[in-house]
């Protein structure tokens, strides 16, 4: 039976209570429809191209947008597949959520990780291959000396390997387990098994998302914890082997607290970007309060109200500490368009102006 070896070690807890933070503040936030429908779709923007850029997709975020918008972008037929096949991923992830809904009572089955690999690969591997698991010995090269960085299972252990990990996801321990503890753990063993041909990267952190959603944690689609490892791919990549690489006698022993350093890390900092861009937003809501009517603003305008509020008031000379990048007259005209709306006054001559919330 597989029962993961790891410590809870005070950097863990302290990301934990990170984690706890920004989530907080992300569920009870009061973003209106319009910004919620964006960050969501923002967030399956960074995730299907973090998630296939890690694995050596070369589409731009902007040409990956162009595809999941149904545009017509000029790339091998495999990179756009991967790019459309990820989306269909989360289609997938998001039906699965819905059924089962928010009661916390699921049993997850070995039939989903398939099903999650066979969106993956759709016409990239053959149809014999999609939703299988690899039949062959494979390894893992250093793409740049080709020298073999970590053998993974015989072909013939991978079923009963992941059937290990799905019983233990169904198990009271499993059950029990914080769900981000819980979706580093999955994920590192499905990297470990790797038990398909290709897809296994995209496959592993595909499901340690689900199971996050299906214990609650889906912190309303905002997040892609893809981009913190994309960001290094590294340090992914190394820490995943430094892990699987450990001299132990069975598999069951490896510590799997590095990785798990490694892993919670990742998603206290992204959801702490995604706090930060939360609380920004929720200035928009203060906004629709106050006017009665709901008012989209763009970033520019939305830190200009957050500097204001934080500090009080904004001068001209505070124009290059917030936009350092922009012109005064661009300054000016989102200062005049929040003017017009009513929320901010100005006073003093043009050189002197002091900005406040009106």
């Amino acid at each position: 039976m597989f029962i993961p070896k790891y410590t809870i070690t005070n950097k863990i807890l302290k990301d934990i209570g990170i984690v706890e933070a920004a989530r907080e503040v992300i569920m009870n936030a009061p973003l209106i429809p319009a910004w919620e429908a964006k960050f969501r779709k923002e967030a399956i923007e960074r995730t299907v191209h973090h998630g296939t850029h890690l694995e050596g997709n070369p589409l731009s975020e902007e040409e990956v947008r162009d595809v999941l918008d149904g545009q017509e972008v000029i790339a091998r037929d495999r990179d756009v597949w991967e790019i459309i096949n990820y989306r269909n991923v989360l289609k997938f992830i998001d039906a699965v959520q819905a059924q089962i809904g928010t009661s916390g009572a699921y049993n997850f089955t070995l039939e989903t990780i398939l099903e999650i690999h066979k969106l993956t690969t759709d016409k990239i591997l053959p149809p014999e291959s999609c939703g299988k698991f690899r039949l062959r010995q494979v390894v893992i090269r250093n793409t740049k000396t080709g020298q073999v960085s970590y053998t993974p299972p015989p072909a013939v252990e991978v079923p009963y390997q992941i059937e290990d990990v799905v019983n233990w996801i169904n198990s009271d321990e499993g059950k029990s387990t914080h769900p981000v503890i819980k979706a580093g753990i999955i994920h590192y063993e499905i990297a470990r098994i790797h038990p398909f041909v290709d897809g296994n990267g995209r496959v592993a952190r595909a499901v340690a998302t689900l199971v996050m959603f299906l214990d609650n944690y889906d912190i309303r689609k905002f997040f892609s914890f893809e981009e913190y490892f994309d960001e290094n791919p590294m340090d992914y990549y190394l820490t995943l082997q430094a892990v699987s690489n450990q001299l132990v006698l069975d598999t069951h022993e490896r510590d799997l607290t590095p990785w798990l350093e490694y892993f919670t890390q990742g998603v206290a900092i992204e959801l702490n970007r995604v706090k930060e861009k939360v609380q920004r937003i929720s200035t928009d809501a203060r906004i629709k309060d106050k006017l009665g009517e709901q008012v989209a603003l763009n970033e520019r305008q939305m830190m200009i109200m957050e500097y204001i509020h934080r500090h009080k008031g904004m001068s001209n000379k505070d124009f290059r500490k917030i936009f350092p990048d922009h012109s005064d007259d661009t300054v000016l005209r989102e200062l005049k368009f929040l003017r017009q709306k009513g929320l901010v006054k100005k006073s003093g001559g043009t050189k002197k102006a002091i900005y406040v919330l009106k």
